[in-house]
């Protein structure tokens, strides 16, 4: 069967080796085709701009914000339109081709610094696409720093809408990206490279995790409602604080409540956001169950980023998307950085929906990023010192689909009991509303926040190891049993490699985009491995007992 795509950027490509027919995102072809397209000339941009730089010339914030703003747009289920997405096409050629003038020397930059656009674009994807490198290892090491690149992105995008700022972190983004074209630069200065996205993936998520506190104040421990009210209501989901900032300003004293969905219910844990009367809580769970929960809402709901499951059309005309996340036939809503957007549509069919069908009852606590962890150093700490704590296991990452991550579930409940979990992002779906109890006053689940949230979890282990006097991280008594579904985990691991991490687990499989030889790199260097079942690795974790 002649191949129409091809795409292996996210866990669940098709086979574990990719998706040739159509997206298991639900990704098709044609808009596959212009997703790649864009990354091709957002790299072609990128070698551009680092050019510049190395020439001394200033690259502008604004041009730095398309190129993030244009790899968010290609993350797995931000967005579906391909004619929004032909759009970034158009302005970034645009920007290109006003910068170009100013570099010195054009003929040393790559085609895709020059290609203008013209000719069958459509064609020109098939040419440009991830199968355009021929040798296996240079290929995944390319799609691996993009990869990562992508997910770094996405932390400084939203990073950027709350007006913070990193020019050092811009420049090597867009130096990685360029680096991907240059076919002189071998397996062994892009395995280089790859622990270079990691250590500047730790620099996004600290800017981000500055920006977010600075702005909303830091995560406090917070019960969470997972019930229903009786008011009309609006579902926010994606990843976006400013998007929720803004809604809740415009619905109160509305009559209308607001509630979050899968990556949004943190933001439940910070204080800015707990003044508001009418944001009553989280409804549903992890993204993947989207389709069933957000039918039962019943009112509009808000796509602030990833992760979009194509809709049903029984609620496609109540799912609006905003940022860069789209879907043809959805409502959007514009609006970029520094501007506010109006919600007004959202808050009018609010008014005229029913309430949300209840799909459950009751609390969860969450709220343990870094800062609230440290309040509890001490008291950690002694619980480690007494025995009352064994190990701490690292289950942060994403959910999904498929059956096999029933696993997580599993692991969870089987783990010892002296065992405390630190979590982030929506892998916590899994097993946040099982009753693990405490140790001690300390809740087996510690969940530091959304996968943009996984930096807290790098500082409590850093925290933990000058507790304890230790010169190795992995010295700590930590298991990383990490679950991965998208971009924004591959920087996750890439940054905790080059934080010094090792013996990280992956699963549910590895990702399809490490050929043998680079996988075998991260084994031999790092220790990854993949999982196996809940027995073994609980023997493998913990000992036969």
């Amino acid at each position: 069967m002649k191949e129409k795509m091809f795409c292996y950027q996210c866990q669940e490509t098709a086979g574990c080796t990719g998706c040739t027919q159509a997206g298991v995102c639900g990704k098709q072809p044609d808009v596959a085709a212009m997703q790649d397209l864009l990354v091709y000339v957002t790299r072609g941009l990128s070698a551009v701009t680092t050019a510049l730089r190395k020439e001394g010339q200033p690259v502008s914030k604004q041009v730095n914000h398309l190129i993030t703003f244009n790899l968010f747009t290609t993350i797995t289920n931000a967005n579906f339109d391909k004619e929004r997405i032909q759009e970034r096409i158009r302005s970034t050629l645009e920007t290109k081709s006003a910068l170009l003038g100013q570099v010195k020397t054009p003929s040393m930059l790559p085609k895709a610094a020059l290609w203008d656009g013209t000719g069958d674009w459509e064609e020109k994807a098939r040419q440009v696409g991830v199968l355009s490198t021929q040798h296996e290892d240079i290929r995944s090491l390319r799609e691996l720093i993009t990869y990562g690149v992508k997910g770094l992105s996405a932390y400084m995008e939203h990073a950027n809408t709350l007006l913070q700022e990193n020019e050092e972190v811009d420049a090597f983004l867009q130096r990685a990206l360029a680096a991907t074209l240059d076919d002189t630069l071998a397996v062994d200065d892009l395995v280089a490279l790859t622990l270079e996205t990691g250590s500047y993936g730790v620099k996004g998520m600290a800017l981000l995790d500055k920006a977010n506190t600075q702005a909303y104040g830091n995560p406090q421990i917070t019960k969470v409602n997972i019930g229903a009210g009786k008011n009309p209501g609006i579902l926010i989901s994606g990843h976006d604080l400013r998007d929720l900032e803004m809604l809740l300003e415009q619905t109160k004293d509305t009559g209308v409540d607001v509630y979050t969905h899968s990556e949004m219910l943190p933001a439940h844990y910070y204080p800015a956001f707990q003044k508001y009367p009418h944001f009553v809580g989280n409804y549903g769970n992890a993204w993947h169950k989207q389709r069933e929960e957000f039918e039962a809402f019943q009112g509009p709901i808000l796509m602030t980023t990833n992760c979009i499951v194509p809709p049903k059309d029984s609620y496609k005309a109540r799912l609006f998307t905003t940022g860069a996340a789209g879907f043809p036939g959805c409502p959007h809503i514009p609006g970029g950085i520094g501007e506010k957007k109006d919600f007004s549509p959202l808050i009018q069919m609010a008014k005229n929906c029913p309430p949300p069908t209840p799909l459950e009852e009751g609390e969860i606590v969450g709220g343990f990023a870094h800062e609230q962890v440290f309040a509890l150093a001490d008291k950690v700490v002694e619980a480690v010192k007494s025995g009352a704590v064994k190990k701490f296991v690292v289950m942060g990452g994403c959910d999904g689909r498929q059956k096999s991550r029933e696993y997580y579930t599993r692991f969870a409940q089987e783990l010892p009991k002296d065992t405390i979990i630190l979590t982030a992002g929506c892998a916590k779906y899994r097993y946040n509303k099982l009753p693990l109890g405490d140790i001690g006053g300390i809740p087996r689940v510690l969940d530091a926040g959304q996968c943009n949230d996984c930096y807290s979890l790098a500082l409590i282990a850093l925290k933990l190891k000058e507790a304890f006097g230790l010169d190795d991280i992995n010295a700590l008594p930590i298991v990383y049993n990490i679950a991965w579904y998208e971009q924004k985990a591959v920087i996750v691991l890439l940054a905790l490699l080059s934080l010094g991490v090792k013996n990280i687990h992956l699963g549910p499989t590895l990702p399809a985009f490490l050929s043998p030889n680079v996988a075998k790199v991260l084994v031999e260097n790092f220790g990854i491995s993949g999982i196996g079942t809940v027995e073994e690795d609980l023997a493998l974790f913990f000992g036969e007992n």
